[in-house]
């Protein structure tokens, strides 16, 4: 018998309560784990979509679950880090584009994990998924920009939780398309997968509750600086919204469209992938309750493309 026993946060779904609190197996890892019984609240068996109290306590038998499929452990590899916070708790990392940040398909070296690896060694939470060490939350491969590394079990439980709680500010910095027509703004749009391509998100009425507050920085011709902060955090949330308002991220391959780019009278622009910057981290530290307000401004590469829109041309 695996029992853990976890204490709820807030009221909401108590499956999506466990997939936060229980960060080392996904949601659907642990969907099971309701139809066999084996999570129960003062004896009484639970249902996925129940809603419990702030408080209540929650015993998760885990031993019901099948056993991980074996996979490799990621290789250590010698290869720079841009360290802009370093404790014995926790990093903050200025991830470069183009560095995917844990293995997966198609990318089994080469990773912001490999490096850790290869720099911490055991000194990292074991806590997350199979084969990411530290890794509390992820940045798109070519989006750059601080990124959270656990090295505590503890201490990566607790920045899950803040995540969670929306107590961790996450200040980005985005090159869009089009000028707005007002200063500030905030898009409220659910998001699920796209039902025609599993590796996209779409907005969808069916879609998790999904929030970006964002404030025009400059406007250029056809294109905008924008400062845009999250208060959800869901997959590619930023890029997907931005798109949905007719306002894609330059250079985003994926939700956005290098003819609409030409079109709108863009000049070229350098390097590939969106141009997207994870500029600041503020939180208040898990352990000695230190505030953390860690910022970084955006690499060459942004500064290149704002430098080539301003001489396209100002509104």
């Amino acid at each position: 018998m695996s029992l853990t026993t976890i204490t709820v946060d807030r009221e909401e779904r108590i499956d999506r309560v466990l997939a936060r609190l229980i960060p080392e197996r996904s949601r659907s890892e642990l969907a099971p784990l309701f139809a066999a019984g084996a999570v129960t609240a003062g004896g009484r068996r639970l249902k996925a979509s129940e809603r419990l109290a702030p408080g209540t306590r929650v015993a998760v038998d885990l031993a019901v679950l099948a056993p991980r499929p074996l996979e490799l452990e990621p290789e250590a590899e010698n290869l720079a880090l841009d360290i802009r916070y370093e404790d014995e708790w926790l990093l903050v990392v200025n991830k470069p584009a183009g560095m995917v940040v844990h293995p997966a398909p198609g990318h089994a070296g080469g990773t912001l994990v490999n490096a850790l690896l290869y720099h911490y060694g055991d000194r990292l939470s074991r806590l997350g998924e199979h084969g990411r060490p530290g890794i509390v939350h992820r940045l798109d491969r070519d989006t750059t920009g601080l990124l959270l590394v656990a090295r505590d079990d503890r201490v990566h439980r607790r920045l899950a939780a803040a995540l969670a709680r929306r107590e961790i500010h996450r200040g980005y910095e985005a090159l869009v398309l089009g000028r707005f027509d007002e200063g500030s703004g905030t898009i409220a749009a659910p998001l699920g997968r796209d039902p025609q391509n599993r590796q996209k998100q779409a907005v969808r009425a069916d879609g998790r509750p999904s929030v970006t507050h964002f404030r025009v920085l400059s406007s250029y011709a056809q294109a905008s600086h924008l400062s845009v902060e999250l208060e959800t955090g869901r997959t590619h949330q930023i890029r997907v919204h931005m798109a949905h308002i007719g306002h894609a991220v330059l250079g985003d391959p994926i939700y956005g469209s290098r003819r609409a780019e030409r079109a709108a009278g863009l000049p070229p622009l350098p390097g590939e992938g969106q141009f997207l910057h994870a500029a600041r981290l503020v939180l208040t530290h898990p352990v000695s309750g230190e505030r953390l307000d860690i910022s970084v401004p955006p690499p060459e590469r942004f500064r290149q493309a704002q430098a080539a829109l301003a001489e396209a041309g100002q509104p």
